[in-house]
């Protein structure tokens, strides 16, 4: 067991270790503004790279195939448990995340489905079964795929272990969409039912924004670090760029929203499907907006390798947050 004097000793030296670590920041504002906003330019050059629309359309389209069987599987589980009307109203209120335009194409079919038999349901869960999960995986690997290619990765997995990453990243989705719309849920029963004071007085723990915004930075951030790239990216940048993800996709669902509404109507263009492009629309801005995150994320890391490098110019870091390596010359 250390004696005393070694543990002053070594709490000594901490203590000036974290004191020269902050005499090395720089307190400049401009410095920290002209930072910031090279980190956000080079995000957007990568968001902006002429590929990366493939990808943001491969993403929106098998979601949209997906979607609605998604639909159809739940209102099929539910209804074995309770009322499918419950459901229905359940995932309205979800639905609020969208435009009105394209909210009306889930309320119709909440009430066909909420309003059809019982093993009607059930026949068309289990098709929706099989066509949904192809979907998913198929958009999660459209997903993973665009995110590596942002990330400029220069190790991609192989064919085996990139099915398998996309499949178990649906899966963690799907799980933590069940858990968070539960706990989401759960919460506005007791509080309509027990008239509970202290909830009532915070309205925006009702909030389905509140939610999705904290269901996005945590499902993007879990993505950036361990599924982006086939090293685990730095915590700070996954987090940053999941936080940049969720806002901007709260505000691609009200900027869609206001353009479409205020902006051009498309219904005189097309007429009955104009829903379903004002979907597509939001889901495209929406899925640049998780592409943006990780471009983010990519270059908040770069930048904390840099800054590293700059302060130790004796290593040759490894870009992908590995431990940082000896320059060959410097081996002993």
């Amino acid at each position: 067991m250390p004696n005393r004097p070694t543990l002053i000793t070594f709490r000594a030296m901490s203590i000036r270790g974290q004191i020269q670590r902050l005499r090395d920041v720089d307190w400049d504002p401009l410095h920290w503004v002209r930072r910031t906003l090279s980190v956000n330019g080079k995000a957007l050059t990568r968001l902006w790279g002429r590929d990366v629309m493939l990808y943001v359309g491969g993403v929106s389209f098998f979601v949209l195939l997906a979607v609605f069987p998604g639909l159809a599987i739940m209102v099929g589980i539910y209804s074995f448990f309770a009322d499918a009307s419950q459901a229905a109203s359940q995932a309205e209120a979800l639905a609020h995340l969208m435009p009105p335009v394209a909210r009306s194409l889930f309320e119709n079919e909440l009430t066909r489905l909420a309003h059809a038999p019982l093993n009607a349901v059930s026949a068309q869960s289990m098709l929706a079964l099989v066509i949904g999960s192809y979907a998913a995986h198929r958009g999660f690997k459209a997903l993973l795929a665009g995110l590596s290619f942002i990330h400029d990765e220069p190790t991609p997995r192989g064919f085996v272990g990139f099915n398998v990453m996309a499949l178990l990243v649906l899966i963690a989705a799907f799980v933590l969409l069940g858990f968070l719309s539960a706990v989401f849920f759960y919460l506005r029963f007791v509080a309509a039912v027990l008239d509970l004071k202290p909830l009532a007085g915070a309205p925006w723990l009702f909030s389905e924004w509140t939610w999705a915004s904290f269901g996005i930075t945590l499902a993007m951030s879990l993505i950036y670090r361990f599924a982006m790239s086939s090293r685990p990216v730095a915590w700070k940048a996954s987090i940053t760029g999941g936080v940049a993800a969720a806002l901007l996709c709260l505000f691609m669902s009200w900027a869609s929203a206001f353009y479409v509404e205020q902006i051009v109507h498309l219904g005189a263009t097309y007429g009955s499907v104009a829903a379903v492009v004002v979907f597509l629309i939001w889901l495209s801005w929406s899925v640049n907006a998780v592409f943006f995150g990780g471009a983010l994320a990519t270059e908040i890391e770069l930048a904390m390798v840099e800054h590293r490098l700059a302060r130790q110019p004796d290593l040759l870091p490894d870009l992908r947050g590995e431990k940082p390596k000896l320059v060959s010359g410097s081996e002993s």
